[in-house]
């Protein structure tokens, strides 16, 4: 701990003070300015370090750090958001980790994501700044607040994830929840950010031959959907296998934000943008045009198997309707960048009756997407679209993911301390091929140290199955962590409870 808590924290009495030890915390749990415990990498590339993914728990991760007393390659944002949970804990600050999904990366103080596409509907990439995460992980920590008026104390928002410098070093908050929720953008640490993050809303803007740009769509409701947190261990009780369902997370969405829509909700949002670098873009909106589009959305499709996207065409009109377009998908990062195209699909001056609705469909194969994922088997899909008669555009795009397997774990569910147990892991291989260069890990404060275990070959649609020693060295409630990986398929995990008796 020596490594960090004498940087730039020099006065004893600062030490004391949650909200400067939070946000010293949250700087240096990434190497970005002090030399901190981790590298943050968002590529496809993890050569001289262990994929983030790679990890269990923060204890490996900070018994490496003190023994290099270098920076520990590599993590993304639930990694520092899982060692951030560890150091508050250790120096007493209560702090919970949190995830939000479609979480808003604002660059430039709008309080909004703006893409720009050009008068055929194709994206301006040299003006598209800003994205949208699929997901986010940060912390909160629960602290009174003496340096603001009465009312913001309690649950503060921080995040170690280097993504945006404040005053100068790349760290965030402590924000308090409750300015966060009512748009008070104005007060510390990094607020207008985090409101972004869960509330900023999507604006797609056309630019003409001249530079002139017109907004073509608002979405109001696309940011910020199921900020949860793990519930206390033990809750619920009474089931051995974990799998990751609302079972076990606490929704925390209205600590947050208000309800999608409400008055409060706009109200918050409108506030926001008065002090942003982009005022006055909540004009009343033209009326609809006469051709109605919706890609449909989805969320999810399991991996190794084929899926589809549509897009659905209505003519509200009484005459007939030109159209063209695409529909297009590719693999991405979670962090919104994409990374390959999959395939795309041209659709060339279509005809639609008056009053008359159409499906297009773009199917795509395992084979074509399989060697063109990146890490978490995110994937976006987008269309444009462009009405001949009426010179409508319509840009829409949506992000859903291809869905792995559970891990099982099955152990007894009461054990003692120094006598040994075994623990049975198993999933099925979902995949059309082998999985190859195989490896378990797992790890259990209390029950095991972490151990990485090579397994064989998985042929397609086969069940894996290891057995795991664990040696009990605490009593109480524990859980026992797990992760298999392999060159083919990744990250696929899960956890189990079990209760220690002396």
């Amino acid at each position: 701990m020596e490594l960090w808590t004498d940087r730039n924290v020099t006065l004893w009495s600062a030490r004391g003070d949650p909200v400067k030890m939070s946000r010293k915390i949250s700087a240096v749990v990434n190497k970005a300015d002090e030399n901190g415990v981790l590298v943050g990498n968002w590529t496809d590339n993890f050569d001289g370090g262990k994929t983030p993914w790679h990890w269990v728990g923060s204890i490996a991760i900070l018994q490496e750090y003190y023994q290099t007393k270098e920076p520990v390659c590599f993590g993304q944002c639930w990694v520092f958001s899982g060692v951030t949970t560890t150091l508050c804990r250790t120096l007493g600050i209560p702090v919970r980790s949190v995830t939000n999904f479609k979480s808003a990366h604002d660059n430039d103080g709008s309080i909004s994501i703006d893409t720009f596409v050009d008068v055929s509907g194709e994206p301006i990439e040299d003006l598209i700044t800003e994205k949208v995460w699929n997901f986010h992980v940060w912390n909160d920590v629960w602290m009174a607040r003496p340096d603001l008026p009465k009312g913001y104390g309690g649950w503060q928002a921080i995040d170690g994830t280097e993504q945006e410098a404040s005053d100068g070093i790349y760290r965030c908050g402590p924000a308090p929840l409750a300015a966060i929720k009512s748009g008070e953008v104005y007060l510390p640490y990094d607020t207008p950010f985090i409101f972004a993050e869960l509330n900023a809303d999507r604006i797609k803007w056309k630019m003409d031959e001249f530079g002139d740009v017109t907004k073509i769509k608002l979405s109001k409701n696309s940011i910020g959907i199921r900020i949860s947190t793990k519930l206390p261990i033990g809750k619920p009780v009474g089931k051995k296998e974990y799998f990751c369902d609302d079972r076990y997370r606490e929704d925390v969405t209205n600590q947050y934000k208000h309800p999608e829509g409400s008055i409060e909700e706009r109200t918050a949002v409108i506030n926001a943008n008065q002090v942003s670098t982009r005022k006055g873009i909540y004009h009343e909106e033209g009326k609809p045009m006469d051709v109605q589009f919706e890609l449909l959305k989805k969320e999810t499709d399991p991996y190794g198997k084929d899926f589809e996207i549509s897009l659905k065409i209505t003519n509200n009109s009484s005459e007939t309707r030109t159209f063209s377009g695409c529909i297009h998908t590719s693999s991405m990062f979670y962090t919104g960048i994409t990374a390959k195209r999959v395939k795309k699909l041209v659709i060339e001056k279509k005809k639609i009756g008056a009053n008359k609705s159409k499906e297009l469909s773009l199917k795509v194969t395992f084979d074509e997407y399989y060697n063109k994922l990146v890490d978490q088997c995110h994937m976006e899909m987008s269309c444009m679209c462009q009405v001949l008669e009426t010179n409508q555009t319509y840009v829409d795009q949506d992000t859903f993911r291809l869905i792995k397997p559970d891990l099982t774990i099955k152990i007894p569910d009461n054990g003692k301390i120094g006598k040994m147990m075994k623990a049975e892991v198993s999933f099925t291989n979902p995949l059309p091929c082998a999985l190859t260069d195989c490896e378990l890990t797992v790890e259990g404060i209390g029950l095991t140290k972490t151990q990485v275990l090579p397994q064989s070959i998985v042929p397609s649609n086969q069940v894996f199955m290891a057995t795991v020693d664990c040696l009990p060295t605490k009593a109480g409630l524990r859980e026992l962590i797990g992760s298999f990986n392999s060159r083919e398929l990744a990250m696929v995990d899960g956890s189990c409870e079990i209760m220690i008796s002396k």
